[in-house]
C-alpha cells in the first residue's frame, strides 16, 4: 500500500488538483491517516501524528487522536517523540481527557539522563501545564533548576511562571533555588530568572522584598539593557513596600540615566522614579532635573547643529517617532511633581503638536495640559487655536524638491487633516485648562471671553454648548467682565454663521442671547433679533429671542427714565413703535409659548407707547418741588423689575443641602400608600365583590359601588376623568379657606452710576441661603495669616496692573 508522507501531503494541497476540490482531498487523507495510526507501527504513526498536526495548523480538528499523540510521546525514539509533543503542543487543551496519561511520562522524560528528551518534556509542559499537572510535577521541577545544562536551567526557570501561577503554594518550594539562580554563571538563566521575577512581583510584591540585595548588586554590575528594564520594574514595585530603598537607588539610578543610550531603559526609570517616590529631598530634586533634560533632548529633530551635543549624551542621531513619543509619555509622569522643569522646553512640546503622527500628538497634549500656568496658558491656548484654525498657505512643492527630500531621507510631510475626535478633543481641553480650579490660571478674563468666541468659529464641532456653559458661568461669576461680555455677545448676534448655526443644531443660542440682553442701545439689537430669519429658527430659540428683547427693551426704558429729558418723547415713543412692528410678526407664530410671550410683549408695548404720548399732557400740569410724583412716563419702570428684582449671583454646590428642614415637615412621610387601589384596579375589586355576593346586587349597592369608585378616581393624582369627574372635584374644594397673600410692590432697580472701570472679581463658592445659618461663605484673603474668614460672598478681587494680576486681595 502507498504511504503518503507528510511531503506529499503538502504536495498534494499544493496541486491544482486538490485546489479544485480541497475538501474531498483532504477528506480522502483523513481516512488514510485513519488507518495508519491505527497499526502498531509506531513510525507508521509517528508519520500520521505529523500529518495531523500539519492539518490540525491549517484549521481541521484532531481532538479524535489524542490518544495515539500520547502513544507517539511515549516512543524511545526521539525523532518519533519530537514529533508527539509537538501534537500535543499543538492540540491539548484544559479539557483533553488524555491529559492525566501524560504526568507518569512527563516525569520519566524530565528524570531522563538525556537533554534532547528533557528539552521536548519542558516545552511541552509549557503548553500543556494544568493545576494538577502543576500540583503533581513541581517537585520534578525543581531540581532542574540545578541541571548541569544552562539550556535546562533556563528552561525549567522559566517554566516555573506558569506552575506559581497554577499553583501558588509551589512558590515556597523553589524561592530558594530561584535566589540561587540569580547568581548562576549563565547570564542567559539569571535573564529568564530576572524575567519571571519581574512579572510574579506585580502580582505580589511584599514576597519578593528578601530578593532586593541579590537584584540591587544585578543592577549594579549588569550591562544587558533588557534585564536591567526587568530589574527597574521590579523595584518600581518593591519601592513602595520599603521606603529605605529610595535612598539607595537614587545613585544607581542616576548613573544608569546618564550613561545609557536606550531610550527605553530611560523610560524605565523615570516610571520608576515616579512610582518609587525617588524623586525626594535634594538628590531627587537633581535626579529628576537629570531626567527632564535626558528626555527633553528627544523631542527635537535632529539637525546639524545639534549632532555635537547628541553624541556627547550618546543619544543617538537617527529620528524615530517612537523615542519621541516614549519621551513626552515619560514627562507627562515627570510633570505633576515637578511643571517648573519641564516648562523650560515648552517650545519643543509645542512643536510636537503639529506632528504629523497623531499618538505624538496626543501625548503632547496630555503634558501641555498638565503644565499648564498663569505664564503660559495664553500661549499655548493661542498655539492650539491656530492648530485648529483653516491653514492659508495653498503652495504646493513642485516634483523636484519633492525627489530631493525623499533622496535626502527627509520627506515632506503629508497634509495633516485633523479629524472631527482631535478637534473635540482640543476644544473641550482648552475650555479645561481655562476653567481649572475655578479659573485660577486666567488672568485676563476679557481676553478668555474673546478665546471661547474665537473657538466657536474654529473648531469645526459641535461644542457649543460646551462653549455657551462658559460664557454664562463667567459672565455671572465675574462682574468686571459683563459690560465687555454684552459688547462681544451683541457683535456675534449679528453674525449670520452664528444665527445659521443656531438654526441647524438648535442650541447655543440662548445663552449668547441672555448675555446679550443686558445691551444699554437696544434699536440695533432687536431689529436684529426679530428679523425674518427669526422665523426659521426652532420654537425654544424663537421664544429666547421674545424674552431677551422684552429685557433689552425693559434695561433702555429704565436707563431712559433715569436721565429723562422732555424732548425726548418723540424718539422714546418712535423706537417703541418700532420694537412693535417687529414683535408684531411672531404675534401669529404657530409655537403657542413663542405666541404668548409674544402677546404679552406687544401689549406692554402698546401700553408704554400710551403712556409716553400723554406724559406732554400731564406734565404741562406745574408740579410742586415737594411732589414725589415722577415727571417722566412710569411706564418705562414697568419692565426691568420683571428681570433685576433680584440680584444675579452664582449658586453654590452646597447651597440645597445647607437649607434647613422646617419645623414638621417629614420628607420620609408616605402621602399616597401602595396598597390603596385607584382607578381600574379599585374597578377590579368592586367586580370581585359583586361576583362572590349570590344576593344583595340591587340597584343601590351598584350606586354605592359606582362612588366608590369615583372617589377613589378623584383622589388619584395619576387619573384623568371625563368633565364630570372634574367638575365635582372642583366643588369638592372649600375655596374660601384658601388664604390671600398681599403681594408688595416690587423694588423699583437702582440707577446706574458712572464709576471707574472695576477690578475682576471671581465668585468661586457662590451664593448660600439665608437658612443655611452662620456666614454664608468665607473671603479668603492670601496675605492673611489667620484663616481669613468673614462674612459676605465667597470672592477674590483682582488687581489688575497692565491687564496682568497684581495680587489678590479681599473684597
Amino acid at each position: 500500500m502507498y504511504e503518503r508522507d507528510l511531503q506529499d501531503l503538502i504536495r498534494g494541497l499544493r496541486s491544482d488538483a486538490a485546489k479544485q476540490n480541497e475538501a474531498r482531498f483532504i477528506s480522502q487523507v483523513v481516512e488514510e491517516i485513519r488507518k495508519e495510526i491505527a497499526t502498531s507501527d509506531m513510525d507508521l504513526k509517528g508519520g500520521a501524528v505529523c500529518k495531523l498536526t500539519y492539518l490540525e495548523m491549517l484549521g481541521y480538528d484532531m481532538s479524535w487522536a489524542s490518544f495515539h499523540v500520547v502513544e507517539v510521546m511515549s516512543s524511545p525514539h526521539f525523532h518519533i517523540k519530537c514529533g508527539g509533543y509537538l501534537a500535543a503542543t499543538q492540540s491539548f487543551t484544559q479539557d483533553t481527557d488524555v491529559l492525566m496519561l501524560t504526568t507518569n511520562l512527563l516525569k520519566k522524560d524530565m528524570a531522563s539522563g538525556v537533554p534532547a528528551d528533557v528539552s521536548a518534556a519542558l516545552n511541552c509542559l509549557a503548553h500543556i501545564v494544568t493545576p494538577s499537572l502543576a500540583q503533581d510535577l513541581s517537585l520534578d521541577l525543581i531540581p532542574m533548576l540545578n541541571h548541569t545544562r544552562p539550556l535546562i536551567r533556563k528552561r525549567a526557570v522559566l517554566i516555573l511562571y506558569k506552575i506559581i501561577l497554577l499553583d501558588p503554594d509551589a512558590f515556597d518550594l523553589c524561592f530558594h533555588r530561584l535566589r540561587e539562580r540569580l547568581e548562576d554563571t549563565h547570564v542567559g538563566v539569571i535573564s529568564a530568572t530576572v524575567n519571571v521575577l519581574c512579572e510574579l512581583a506585580r502580582r505580589d510584591p511584599e514576597r519578593y522584598l528578601p530578593l532586593a540585595p541579590q537584584l540591587f548588586g544585578l543592577l549594579t554590575t549588569s550591562s544587558n539593557n533588557w534585564m536591567l528594564i526587568k530589574i527597574v520594574k521590579i523595584f518600581g514595585c518593591l519601592t513602595p513596600l520599603e521606603p529605605r530603598l529610595v535612598k539607595k537607588l537614587q545613585t544607581p539610578i542616576t548613573d544608569l540615566i546618564n550613561t545609557t543610550a536606550a531610550i527605553s531603559l530611560l523610560y524605565e526609570c523615570v516610571r520608576t522614579c515616579i512610582i518609587g517616590n525617588l524623586f525626594q529631598g535634594s538628590s531627587g530634586h537633581s535626579l529628576a532635573k537629570t531626567c527632564v533634560n535626558k528626555l527633553a533632548v528627544f523631542l527635537d529633530d535632529p539637525d546639524q547643529n545639534r549632532k555635537p551635543i547628541r553624541s556627547i549624551l550618546r543619544i543617538p542621531l537617527a529620528h524615530d517617532d517612537a523615542v519621541k513619543y516614549i519621551a513626552l509619555l515619560a514627562l507627562v509622569k515627570i510633570v505633576p511633581a515637578y511643571p517648573h522643569l519641564v516648562v523650560e522646553y515648552q517650545r519643543f512640546i509645542l512643536s510636537s503638536i503639529s506632528d504629523t503622527d497623531l499618538s505624538i500628538r496626543m501625548r503632547a497634549m496630555d503634558l501641555l495640559s498638565a503644565m499648564v500656568d498663569r505664564n503660559n496658558l495664553q500661549t499655548i491656548v493661542q498655539h492650539l487655536l491656530s492648530q485648529l484654525s483653516p491653514q492659508q498657505d495653498s503652495t504646493q512643492p513642485t516634483a523636484s524638491e519633492t525627489l530631493a527630500r525623499v533622496a535626502s531621507g527627509n520627506p515632506a510631510p503629508a497634509p495633516s487633516i485633523l479629524s472631527h475626535a482631535y478637534r473635540v478633543d482640543v476644544c473641550r481641553r482648552i475650555i479645561e485648562m481655562c476653567s481649572r480650579e475655578m479659573y485660577s490660571n486666567i488672568s485676563d478674563f476679557e481676553w478668555y471671553l474673546s478665546v471661547l468666541v474665537d473657538l466657536a468659529y474654529v473648531a469645526g464641532v459641535d461644542v457649543d454648548e460646551d462653549i455657551t456653559s462658559q460664557i454664562l458661568d463667567v459672565v455671572v461669576r465675574v462682574r468686571a467682565v459683563r459690560a465687555f461680555s454684552v459688547r462681544l455677545m451683541t457683535k456675534i448676534m449679528g453674525d449670520p454663521q452664528i444665527t445659521e448655526r443656531v438654526r441647524q443644531r438648535n442650541e447655543g443660542g440662548t445663552g449668547i442671547l441672555w448675555v446679550a440682553a443686558h445691551v444699554d442701545d437696544p434699536a440695533a439689537l432687536i431689529q436684529c433679533l426679530l428679523q425674518q430669519v427669526t422665523l426659521q429658527l426652532p420654537p425654544d430659540v424663537r421664544a429666547a429671542y421674545v424674552l431677551s428683547s422684552t429685557k433689552i427693551l425693559g434695561s433702555w426704558a429704565t436707563a431712559m427714565a433715569t436721565a429723562w429729558d422732555q424732548q425726548d418723547r418723540d424718539a422714546v415713543a418712535e423706537t417703541v413703535t418700532k420694537v412693535k412692528e417687529l414683535a408684531a410678526a411672531l404675534v401669529s407664530d404657530p409655537d403657542i409659548e413663542v405666541q404668548e410671550r409674544t402677546v404679552t410683549f406687544v401689549t406692554l408695548l402698546e401700553f408704554m407707547r400710551a403712556d409716553i404720548l400723554n406724559v406732554k399732557q400731564a406734565t404741562t400740569v406745574p408740579v410742586s418741588a415737594d411732589s414725589a410724583e415722577p415727571q417722566y412716563p412710569k411706564s418705562l419702570r414697568l419692565i426691568a423689575p420683571m428681570f433685576s428684582a433680584y440680584e444675579l449671583n452664582a449658586v453654590a454646590t452646597e447651597a440645597q443641602e445647607s437649607i434647613r428642614l422646617p419645623l414638621g415637615l417629614d420628607l420620609d412621610f408616605v402621602i399616597v400608600p401602595d396598597n390603596i387601589a385607584y382607578g381600574d384596579q379599585a374597578r377590579d375589586v368592586t367586580r370581585k365583590k359583586k361576583k362572590k355576593k349570590a344576593s344583595g346586587g340591587g340597584p343601590e349597592n351598584i350606586r354605592i359601588g359606582t362612588a366608590d369608585c369615583s372617589s377613589s378616581d378623584v383622589q388619584n393624582p395619576y387619573y384623568l376623568g371625563d368633565e364630570s369627574t372634574k367638575a365635582t372635584a372642583l366643588y369638592a374644594v372649600d375655596i374660601d379657606s384658601i388664604p390671600i397673600v398681599s403681594l408688595g410692590s416690587l423694588p423699583l432697580p437702582q440707577e446706574r452710576s458712572s464709576t471707574p472701570k472695576a477690578s475682576a472679581v471671581v465668585d468661586r463658592i457662590g451664593e448660600m441661603p439665608d437658612e443655611a445659618g452662620g456666614p454664608s461663605s468665607a473671603i479668603v484673603d492670601p496675605s492673611d495669616g489667620g484663616d481669613g474668614s468673614t462674612r459676605g460672598s465667597q470672592a477674590v478681587r483682582v488687581v489688575r496692573s497692565k491687564k496682568k494680576i497684581k495680587a489678590i486681595d479681599p473684597i
